[in-house]
């Protein structure tokens, strides 16, 4: 992507030249945000699938393997950034976390006050010079709304902001630095001086799984990008990532995917090469 941002609006001839030109699952070297307000269209991030009900919005990071297949009834916006356009933010946070970031609109709010943004945007956009500070601000409202979505469909509203909201994201900073060890709850829960039962009842009341889950979760996240993304063999990266042993690495692995390693790395790597 050469410019920091780019905007398109989903249109009929859009639908209908994807619909003739089928575009493969494929990777992005920048951030993107598909706001869908009518159709219903088939999404897939990391090659699992879905039909998505508009109006909603779906994130798409940096490097993420993604297929989209539109319905002729299909409209809405595409959102294009780079990683450096926009400081960080809970969906590229997050989404280290967990396949998929999918936010449900309101109506209202979609018709409304989402579509006026984006025409602004878009008629920016195309003005000679570009003013990406304005455009800055105007995504920043986009991304604003959606970081309260994300407290209220992935984090428990009724914890958000407390001590446990952030003894969770505590949590999450400290396993970016060490999911590759072969550790557990344990090693977690005495890093922020807590039981481990503590520890799971937080991780529950706030993201809805357990501590085991998210670093399982993790560590296929990464699995994936390495079987996708580097020449190491199935047993290396098993190791990389706390596995001592391939087969159990594969197992796992099977286990969350429906897939081995392998097949995965040999079904994958013709689409995106």
């Amino acid at each position: 992507m050469k410019a920091p941002f780019n905007i398109e609006k989903i249109t009929r001839e859009v639908v209908d030249s994807i619909i003739l030109n089928p575009v493969e699952p494929h990777r992005h070297d920048h951030e993107e945000l598909i706001i869908l307000t009518h159709g219903h269209p088939a999404h897939s991030i990391d090659f699992k699938s879905e039909f998505l009900t508009p109006p909603v919005i779906v994130y798409v990071a940096q490097g993420k393997v993604h297929g989209f297949i539109p319905d002729e009834h299909t409209r809405g916006w595409v959102i294009r950034y780079t990683s450096d356009f926009i400081p960080q933010s809970n969906f590229n946070f997050y989404s280290t976390f967990i396949d998929d970031i999918n936010f449900k609109l309101e109506v209202d709010f979609c018709s409304t006050t989402m579509h006026d943004l984006c025409e602004i945007m878009l008629r920016e956009n195309a003005q000679e010079p570009v003013d990406y500070t304005m455009i800055r601000h105007l995504l920043n409202a986009v991304l604003s709304k959606l970081e309260s979505a994300t407290k209220k469909q992935f984090l428990d509203p009724k914890v958000a902001g407390n001590s446990q909201l952030i003894t969770f994201n505590n949590f999450l900073q400290i396993l970016e630095y060490n999911f590759k060890r072969p550790v557990g709850v344990d090693f977690y829960a005495d890093k922020l001086n807590m039981s481990a039962r503590n520890l799971n009842l937080i991780s529950q009341a706030v993201f809805g799984k357990s501590i085991t889950e998210i670093i399982e979760t993790r560590k296929l996240i990464e699995a994936r990008q390495l079987l996708l993304n580097s020449e190491k063999t199935i047993s290396e990266i098993g190791f990389e990532l706390g596995y001592n042993e391939k087969s159990y690495f594969s197992r796992v692995f099977h286990k969350k995917t429906g897939t081995t390693p392998s097949d995965f790395r040999n079904q994958m790597n013709p689409v995106i090469s």
